[in-house]
């Protein structure tokens, strides 16, 4: 018997800011999941090494997810002390989980260079692949992901729930135009990032005395 889904968003949260929390809240909330997991990375293979240490991460992930509301944290990925490859968490969490379909969500700019990622094919093996986009608003895909598109989305969110892995599905998300690189330089520069992050983690990073260093 298939139960319910489980969602999976992953990142260097470095810092972990409202836009994060919001996407994940939106995605539990659309899909009728019951939970959303937060999958910090520990080398993402296609950005920069994040600026501050894995425990850092983990920790502000851990405060930000403190007050429940159905999302909660997966380390899995910091302790494996090497780039983390979405492919391999998610064959991990598929066999963990052998009967919940998994919703993996995905900005639409990695969404159109998915095919650059490592083993990507073989993705929709274990997760449907959730695409965040701007409410009205459609990206062009190249041929290859036009080609994945049409081979595997829909329109149906319930289809989410009745199949295990396979479909791609654009969930319309009104994104808040927040980046962590912003907060970073905020607080390097002395400013206050209050309301962009929750202030549990505002409070760890002034005690850390985190992102105080150039940020590029």
């Amino acid at each position: 018997m298939i139960k319910q889904a489980i969602g999976l968003l992953g990142g260097t949260f470095d810092p972990i800011h409202i836009g994060h929390l919001r996407s994940a809240i939106i995605l539990k909330e659309q899909l009728s999941l019951s939970e959303v997991r937060l999958l910090p990375n520990y080398i993402p293979p296609h950005k920069a090494p994040p600026d501050s240490a894995p425990h850092h991460r983990l920790a502000m992930v851990e405060l930000a997810t403190a007050q429940g509301l159905g999302l909660r944290v997966d380390a899995r990925e910091l302790h494996r002390n090497r780039p983390s490859y979405t492919v391999e968490t998610l064959a991990e969490l598929r066999k963990e989980h052998p009967q919940a379909p998994l919703c993996f969500l995905m900005g639409m700019d990695s969404f159109c260079s998915l095919h650059r990622w490592h083993r990507w094919q073989e993705l929709l093996d274990y997760t449907h692949i959730v695409v965040s986009q701007r409410p009205g608003w459609r990206a062009e895909f190249n041929d290859t992901m036009s080609a994945v598109y049409h081979a595997h989305g829909t329109q149906d969110k319930t289809a989410l729930q009745q199949k295990l892995a396979g479909h791609i599905y654009l969930l319309d998300n009104p994104q808040l135009d927040i980046a962590s690189s912003q907060i970073r330089q905020i607080i390097y520069q002395g400013n206050n990032p209050q309301y962009l992050l929750p202030d549990s983690v505002a409070a760890y990073i002034q005690q850390q005395g985190l992102y105080q260093a150039p940020v590029l």
